[in-house]
C-alpha cells in the first residue's frame, strides 16, 4: 500500500513538479486579485466571470459561491469527456478565484475611495491596470499547465467533438454564450468582455514563449 502511494506520489510531481504548481498557485491568486478590481470598477471581466455576476446577483449569492457551485456543475461533463485535461490547477482554480475576488472586494470597500471606482480618469486607469493584471496572471496559469479550469476545458471537450470547425470559431461562439446569458440576466455589453477576448489568447502565447526561453535556459545551464 505504501509503495502505490508512494509510486503515485511520484508520477504526480514527474507531471506536476514544484515549479509547476508554484506558477498555477500565482496565476491563480492575482486572477482573484485583478479581478476583484475589474467587478469593482464594473467596466468589465472575462465572459465566465461576468456570466456568474448576473447569475450571483440574480439569485442574491455570493459571486465566489455561485462560481464554485457553476464551476463543479461544469466539471462533471470535463470528467467525463476531459480527464486528461484535469490537474491540481483546475481545483484550485474552480475553488478559489472566486473567494479571492469577494475577499480583497470587501478589503477594497473597507480601504480605497470609491472615486477610484466611480469617477473618472481614476476609473479608466484602474480598469486598464488591472485587466491588463489579470491578462498576464491568467495567462501564467495557463502556461503552467497544471490543469485548465472547468470552463477552459469544457470549450476544449467541445472543439475536440466538432473538429472539422476551428477552434477560435468554437470559442467565439463559447464565449458569446456566456456573454448573452449574462446580458439576458442584466448584464450590459462593456469594453471589458472585448479587450479580454482581444488579450487574452496574445498574452497566452507571449508568457508560454517566454517561459519556453526561460526553460531552455536553464536547461542549457545545466548541460554546461
Amino acid at each position: 500500500m505504501k509503495m502505490a502511494a508512494a509510486e503515485l506520489k511520484d508520477k504526480f510531481f514527474k507531471r506536476f513538479p514544484p515549479v509547476k504548481i508554484a506558477l498555477m498557485c500565482v496565476g491563480i491568486f492575482f486572477m482573484g486579485f485583478f479581478l476583484s478590481f475589474l467587478i469593482e470598477v464594473d467596466m468589465g471581466t472575462d465572459p465566465f466571470s461576468f456570466m456568474n455576476l448576473m447569475i450571483a446577483n440574480k439569485i442574491g449569492m455570493d459571486f465566489g459561491t455561485e462560481e464554485m457551485i457553476f464551476n463543479f456543475l461544469i466539471f462533471i461533463p470535463l470528467f467525463i469527456w476531459g480527464r486528461r485535461l484535469i490537474g491540481p490547477g483546475t481545483v484550485v482554480n474552480m475553488i478559489c478565484i472566486g473567494y479571492i475576488a469577494d475577499i480583497f472586494r470587501y478589503v477594497w470597500r473597507l480601504t480605497l475611495p470609491r472615486e477610484w471606482f466611480e469617477v473618472f480618469p481614476a476609473r479608466a486607469v484602474v480598469f486598464a491596470i488591472t485587466i491588463l493584471g489579470f491578462v498576464i496572471a491568467a495567462a501564467i496559469y495557463m502556461n503552467a499547465d497544471a490543469g485548465v479550469s472547468p470552463y477552459d476545458g469544457l470549450a476544449k471537450v467541445i472543439a475536440d467533438a466538432l473538429p472539422k470547425i476551428p477552434y477560435f470559431i468554437t470559442r467565439i461562439v463559447y464565449d458569446g454564450t456566456a456573454v448573452v446569458i449574462g446580458c439576458l440576466l442584466g448584464g450590459k455589453l462593456n469594453p471589458g468582455l472585448v479587450s479580454m477576448v482581444v488579450l487574452l489568447g496574445p498574452a497566452v502565447s507571449l508568457v508560454g514563449k517566454v517561459f519556453a526561453k526561460i526553460s531552455a535556459k536553464g536547461k542549457k545551464n545545466e548541460a554546461g
